[in-house]
């Protein structure tokens, strides 16, 4: 099957001019006040300046939005496309565990499979959409599975998905940037999404991580 790019079929952002304030709070009265300061490249900013700083909703959902109607125009199918949102949240995991590290220094490295975690249940999810993860599970059946569950991700809240590829999980990114930090603090995986809806929650997203054998084998030489 493949994906179609007709103007119907494209994945879109949801209009939210309406029900979200202007970045920064400043009216088109105010602005031109601000627009004569130089502006700051922002490679020559601080990173601890930025921290706790917020993204605006309306430019965080239209440029996701705009990235899979970007992939969707060069893939062959759904996995095909998966596949690729997941290679650009590898990409995103990668630079946000230097970012996260290089900030806190203090931080001790994490050797046990549920310290890791706990650490992207919380931190890593706080720091990347504001609010840490809705639960952190072990599978009953499979030694080697964990479970991350977000109830209401924000990358799929404001995405209209056509009919025609609506077994797509935009979660294959959030499973790229989880897999990434995995790999990059010596916990190899692999990481996939699934769409799990429960009542009240019909975009709920489970990442499942799959510990690779010498993952397994360290843990047990730990105990």
């Amino acid at each position: 099957m493949t994906t179609s790019t007709s103007a119907s079929s494209r994945l879109s952002v949801m209009s939210m001019a309406a029900s979200l304030p202007s970045v920064g709070g400043y009216s088109s009265a105010t602005s031109s006040i601000y627009s004569k300061r130089p502006a700051t490249n922002i490679l020559e900013r601080h990173l601890n300046k930025s921290r706790g700083a917020e993204v605006s909703l309306n430019a965080f959902a239209f440029m996701f939005s705009e990235m899979l109607q970007y992939t969707q125009k060069r893939v062959h199918g759904i996995q095909d496309l998966e596949r690729k949102l997941n290679e650009l949240g590898y990409r995103v995991g990668v630079r946000a565990l230097d970012l996260l590290v290089w900030r806190d220094k203090n931080s001790k490295r994490e050797t046990r499979v549920l310290g890791m975690l706990y650490f992207i249940h919380t931190t890593v999810w706080k720091t990347l959409f504001g609010k840490q993860a809705d639960s952190l599970e072990k599978s009953t059946e499979n030694e080697d599975e964990y479970m991350i569950s977000d109830n209401d991700p924000v990358i799929s809240k404001y995405i209209s998905i056509p009919k025609d590829v609506s077994q797509l999980n935009c979660g294959a990114f959030m499973a790229g940037i989880v897999e990434a930090i995995m790999d990059g603090c010596q916990f190899p995986s692999r990481v996939t999404a699934h769409t799990v809806p429960i009542e009240g929650f019909p975009l709920r997203t489970t990442i499942l991580i799959k510990l690779d054998k010498e993952v397994l084998e360290r843990e047990e030489q730990l105990k």
